[in-house]
């Protein structure tokens, strides 16, 4: 089935490229945040068990316990940072996008491991010069090196995983980009002792406790995605789905279109 995008650009939708990582109960979840694997589990009544092979039902009725920001593939909005609430269900109200996907390897820099502004900068013109594509980037998709599988059930609590320096996030809100997806537990550095550098400068935050009025309100930041080697860097349509949490981020399931 193609849709037809602008009177432009043609997708194929029998075609989605999943960029998300699922949610299991299994030890091949991915983890972050010092938390425990997700509990998938049936319901109990007494002697009822909710699940049919167990024989005392007629339907498998679970009960699901997980973190939206620690058990996988998740989208946020700026309620991840602020003292007043605001629902990824109310700030994401769109759900297609011009994407860019770009690979970037993190740089080495004291102890860490950091995407710094010029690496992006890089990329992205890298990545403009070998494809065809003239519309306006909504959306960038970040994979990181080396990319392997394990990204899919890695640990990550207390690892330093690599993160997105404050320039960088500046460079990626003044190039007017309003979703970021990444392949890492989160843009900024684990133990950053609560200043989330990164979180702020995308979403334009200046004050967590009084919401400044130019802050990005329909901003989204999606992390824990893993996008395969197969998948060439350059311009695609992103379907950013998200279950309807009134939450500051919900499990979601970013699927990517080529142009």
């Amino acid at each position: 089935m193609l849709a037809l995008l602008d009177n432009k650009y043609q997708i194929d939708l029998s075609k989605p490229i999943d960029i998300s990582i699922p949610l299991t109960n299994t030890d091949e979840n991915p983890i972050a945040w010092y938390i425990e694997k997700p509990v998938i589990e049936p319901v109990v009544f007494g002697d009822w068990i909710g699940k049919v092979s167990e024989g005392k039902s007629s339907t498998n009725f679970n009960n699901i316990f997980f973190n939206p920001h620690g058990h996988g593939t998740h989208t946020e909005c700026l309620g991840h940072i602020t003292n007043d609430f605001y629902s990824i269900n109310q700030c994401l109200k769109q759900f297609f996008f011009f994407a860019k996907l770009i690979t970037i390897e993190p740089e080495k820099i004291d102890d860490d491991l950091v995407i710094t502004k010029e690496s992006i900068s890089t990329a992205l013109n890298v990545t403009n010069t070998s494809t065809a594509f003239s519309g306006k980037t909504e959306a960038l998709i970040i994979r990181t090196l080396p990319n392997q599988a394990a990204k899919k059930s890695l640990k990550y609590s207390n690892t330093n995983p690599p993160y997105l320096s404050e320039e960088a996030a500046i460079f990626i809100r003044e190039s007017e980009i309003q979703h970021l997806l990444i392949d890492l537990p989160s843009v900024d550095r684990e133990h950053d002792e609560g200043k989330l550098l990164a979180h702020k400068a995308f979403w334009n935050v200046k004050n967590t406790l009084n919401l400044n009025s130019d802050a990005r309100l329909n901003a989204t930041i999606t992390e824990m995605i893993f996008v395969p080697d197969e998948i060439q860097d350059g311009d695609y349509i992103l379907n950013l789905q998200i279950a309807s949490f009134e939450n500051d981020a919900s499990p979601s399931k970013p699927i990517l279109y080529k142009i």
